[in-house]
């Protein structure tokens, strides 16, 4: 998952970043199941439920884990039988047409710490957008979930790999792989599954957070920060 041999890089600290709801706007999985639907590489019915997902989280109908999951599960039974370069496809055009939409405050920290941070995305959106995403936003290396093909490129229906499950197991395995030293490190997330790893580094913000990341940050004390339309505030602690 490497855009490029770390190794050769002449960077001290380390930046983790979530991608969805923490530097994209929306939702990556979102974004390339409507692509792959409208592509008919997915049947139509899957752009109406889509919609129906996304109508009832609006509707305050459950949380945006739920949402999230449900996005995962769509995927998951549409992919089985699909060819992989029409997933590439896909994934490219979504990246492309998205890559501006994103949050003023991610885009501010990515600048800044790009030069001397190297710049790690852990997203539990299919591996091929987070690919796509990550290179187009100049990312050193990346995680998203992988999906087994077979010999011919075809997709098997089973997932072999799920960052989401715990993305503080994954930053310690690429910390450990390329000798990188978690001294001055930093984080961002805005969902419970993003707290293992902002738990590990030495500057986590809370961004956009759902009510259980925002309770943990509390508690921990870590910088909550909100943006909404053009304003960008912190949130202090209420401990």
């Amino acid at each position: 998952m490497l855009k490029e041999n770390l190794k050769n890089i002449h960077k001290k600290k380390l930046a983790v970043f979530d991608i969805d709801g923490t530097i994209f706007r929306k939702n990556l999985a979102f974004e390339l199941l409507n692509e792959l639907s409208w592509m008919k590489v997915f049947p139509k019915s899957v752009r109406d439920e889509l919609i129906g997902l996304y109508g009832s989280w609006l509707d305050n109908e459950g949380t945006y884990d739920a949402y999230r999951v449900k996005l995962v599960e769509l995927y998951e039974k549409n992919i089985q039988g699909k060819n992989q370069e029409e997933i590439i496809a896909a994934a490219k055009r979504v990246a492309r047409f998205n890559a501006k939409r994103i949050y003023i405050y991610a885009k501010r920290l990515m600048e800044k710490m790009r030069n001397d941070h190297i710049m790690l995305v852990i997203s539990g959106s299919p591996v091929e957008i987070v690919k796509e995403y990550a290179e187009l936003l100049n990312f050193d290396a990346y995680f998203g979930s992988v999906y087994e093909i077979d010999k011919n490129k075809i997709y098997t229906g089973k997932t072999i790999f799920e960052p989401t499950h715990d993305k503080s197991a994954v930053v310690k395995q690429f910390v450990a792989e390329n000798d990188i030293s978690m001294v001055g490190s930093f984080g961002m997330g805005d969902t419970q599954s993003d707290a293992p790893f902002l738990d590990l580094v030495d500057f986590p913000i809370a961004f956009n957070p759902d009510l259980n990341l925002r309770k943990i940050a509390e508690q921990k004390k870590w910088k909550i920060m909100v943006e909404k339309k053009d304003v960008i505030y912190e949130i202090n602690s209420k401990n």
